[in-house]
């Protein structure tokens, strides 16, 4: 009775709120706690996050706010790499010392309580139940951090600085010059009107080509899908294989096919009949071509989305429809249509957001020409093709990195409020 007297008043006089303020140190909140082997663990990575990393968060912090200040010596490139990687560092570092004051407190307001703490064994066990969603998902979440955000975040500050071909390190140092790059961007003629005309373009380009090739898809699913049609199989095997042959191979022979001189399209099909089409010339007709090309080689993945479909709707409601005396029409729009695209909304969404961003045809094609005058941007380039040639043509790495920014918030916006009106999504938020 008087060993469990003195537990409980052990129990009472315990302060879940010194053990935070010890935690300011890592550790030592747990070590009141008396979960020792997890507080030397927390005093020990503490301890080795401030002796190995110190110095190179210091050198990256400096680094990124300066860019450097002794050119041929210090690269502007390589210290706002060197910041980012700090500031990266410094997130998961000020998430793993807010945890350190969470799980304090936690254990601290457990123990006063009255509740026994877990042995190390059972701690563990604990411990890897709990998390073990969290354990696998970590990383992916690591790599995510450093393969995906890590990038985005160096050309986002690009586009804050005055990194062009004539102002390239180690040579020069880069400098922070604000939102000037973007008032450049939308103030000066020639820029304002290249980027109104790609956008413009690439909007046009989305649009038209993916509505068409999914019109296109849409309408041979159902045709095969009748029962009078014969032989589905063949027939569905011919209409993907564009699908089957690599896509750079069929836009090379396209531009072949279509070139102003020897092409096959105006010496052997339109020569004869005294035509002469400037396909990749003229900025309209090369802009007809690459849309004709995007629906040969989109339609087949979309047919054979929908072909699969089409299959899984029910015959019953068909026949309950012809009982009703419903049309073809009616059937294919109260039945078909909205079946086919429940279904398939996220991924023709997809499609979409994938033609935006469609470098190889635009490029492989005739490198996003013609040229027009008065503009940084051929006839036929669509903002990632542009970025690409002021990127690795031109090297004016800070329009290039302004433009993305605006490329990446386009599409960001177009396919969160695409999603959110899709009902296959509306539909997994109720549950």
């Amino acid at each position: 009775m008087k060993i469990e007297t003195d537990v409980h008043n052990k129990s009472n006089s315990h302060k879940p709120v010194l053990s935070v303020i010890l935690s300011i140190i890592p550790g030592l909140g747990q070590l009141y706690n008396r979960r020792y082997i997890k507080g030397f663990l927390f005093l020990l990575l503490s301890a080795a996050v401030l002796f190995t990393l110190f110095d190179y968060m210091n050198i990256g912090f400096w680094g990124i706010y300066t860019l450097g200040t002794i050119p041929m010596v210090d690269d502007s490139r390589t210290l706002l790499v060197q910041g980012l990687l700090s500031l990266i560092l410094a997130v998961f570092l000020l998430l793993f010392y807010a945890y350190n004051f969470v799980d304090a407190y936690r254990d601290g307001k457990k123990i006063r309580e009255g509740f026994r703490m877990p042995s190390v064994k059972e701690g563990f066990h604990q411990a890897w139940d709990r998390g073990f969603p969290y354990y696998m998902v970590m990383p992916g979440f690591f790599i995510l951090a450093f393969v995906v955000v890590f990038p985005l975040l160096f050309m986002i500050c690009l586009a804050f600085t005055n990194y062009n071909l004539y102002n390239s390190p180690p040579a020069k140092l880069l400098d922070w010059v604000g939102f000037s790059n973007f008032t450049t961007l939308l103030a000066d003629p020639v820029w304002r009107s290249s980027l109104m005309s790609v956008l413009s373009w690439t909007v046009i380009w989305t649009f038209v080509a993916t509505t068409l090739q999914i019109a296109v898809a849409m309408g041979l699913a159902v045709m095969v899908n009748d029962a009078r049609v014969k032989f589905k199989r063949v027939i569905r095997t011919v209409f993907i294989l564009p699908w089957a042959v690599p896509s750079f191979v069929t836009i090379l022979i396209f531009a072949a096919m279509f070139n102003d001189d020897f092409g096959a399209i105006n010496r052997e099909l339109l020569g004869p009949l005294g035509l002469h089409v400037p396909w990749m010339s003229d900025p309209f007709w090369a802009k007809i071509t690459i849309i004709m090309i995007q629906v040969w080689l989109g339609f087949p993945f979309v047919f054979a989305l929908f072909s699969g479909v089409l299959q899984s709707i029910s015959k019953d409601w068909y026949e309950a429809a012809d009982v009703d005396g419903g049309s073809r029409w009616n059937k294919f729009r109260f039945i078909t249509l909205p079946h086919v695209l429940y279904a398939t909304a996220p991924l023709l969404i997809m499609q979409y957001a994938g033609n935006f961003n469609n470098f190889n045809i635009i490029y492989l094609f005739n490198e996003g020409g013609p040229p027009v005058r008065g503009q940084t941007a051929g006839g036929t380039d669509i903002l990632i093709s542009w970025v690409y040639k002021l990127t690795f043509e031109n090297n004016n790495y800070k329009m290039a990195a302004a433009i993305s920014i605006i490329m990446g918030l386009v599409v960001a916006i177009f396919a969160f409020f695409q999603f959110r009106r899709s009902r296959s999504f509306r539909e997994e938020k109720m549950y």
